[in-house]
């Protein structure tokens, strides 16, 4: 009566989710393709768990169902069922079927593992992402990202008093280039499904340094430092504004143009503010806010 009490409650829970919201097991939705593969590897993971859950427990119950320890009509205990302690084929069959279950996961996880982390020679948008306490600054690294007259490539730097904007095309592969100019920080965008450190000597460790992915819808998602790194390591947050491959253009070709009102060229927020595509183009991030690093402005709480 339990178990069937316990189906009845998990089909009336599971009644106000949709299907793909059930086969995700409580898993976020991310934005990416190579968040979307390993929605799928956890789906089938969590599907082979409850399979060999649903049988394990199905055991149980029926071995204390009917097999328990009963007397006889006058009062004896009954002898005890024939014992398997040293029943070969059924021990070999509890070590092989497991050991093909882990062979089975360990190289559907590589294949994700490998998909996820693979990259292109020659990708269609490449950034440098540079850390440092305690913000972030984002260089475009494509020829096409160039100022005129040698002025750089363009670039955003985050402050105390604003949020850095990372500004990506939506449906087009990109390459984060990361590097610390001091300590070791790390990279996450939670709609990502992907963290990574940074560190300031990339070239001098065994991890990878890069990565790549492409999004799948415009938006705006929140960025962290995943990394302990010092004092305000908690605030160090950017933003991701992902935007369709047109706006893309049109944001670049911008922040290589001056800005008559301040002889600059645009910067991040001037060239979305004048882009003027609604609130995909709001010229401050909406998914995090700055903290105020001075602590005068600040009063203890009561």
């Amino acid at each position: 009566m339990r178990v069937a009490a316990l189906a009845v409650l998990v089909a009336l829970t599971a009644t106000g989710c949709s299907g793909d919201e059930i086969l995700r097991f409580g898993w976020p939705v991310g934005v990416t393709q190579q968040a979307d593969e390993m929605r799928t590897l956890w789906t089938w993971t969590v599907v082979a768990a409850l399979v060999v859950g649903v049988i394990v427990w199905g055991l149980i119950f029926w071995t204390a169902t009917f097999h328990r320890k009963k007397k006889t009509a006058d009062g004896e205990p009954e002898e005890l069922p024939r014992q398997f302690q040293y029943n070969i084929p059924l021990e070999m069959f509890t070590v092989v079927v497991p050991t093909i279950m882990v062979v089975v996961l360990f190289v559907f996880t590589y294949m994700t593992q490998t998909d996820v982390l693979k990259k292109v020679d020659n990708p269609d948008v490449k950034v440098q992402i540079v850390a440092f306490q305690w913000n972030w600054e984002f260089k475009y690294e494509d020829a096409n990202a160039a100022k005129p007259n040698g002025g750089g490539q363009v670039s955003t730097v985050g402050s105390s008093g604003e949020i850095p904007l990372l500004v990506l095309p939506v449906g087009k592969t990109i390459q984060y280039d990361l590097v610390s100019t001091d300590v070791i920080h790390s990279f996450w965008v939670p709609e990502f499904h992907f963290k990574r450190d940074v560190f300031p000597n990339p070239d001098k460790n065994n991890q990878d340094s890069s990565f790549q992915n492409k999004i799948d819808r415009e938006g705006s998602f929140v960025g962290r430092c995943a990394e302990l790194c010092g004092t305000y390591h908690s605030v160090m947050n950017f933003e991701v504004r992902a935007l369709s491959a047109d706006k893309f253009d049109q944001y670049i070709a911008l922040r290589k143009q001056m800005n008559p009102a301040t002889g600059q060229t645009f910067t991040a927020a001037e060239a979305l503010a004048k882009m003027n595509c609604g609130e995909l183009c709001t010229p401050h991030a909406v998914t995090t806010q700055p903290f105020n690093t001075d602590r005068t402005a600040r009063t203890a709480s009561n």
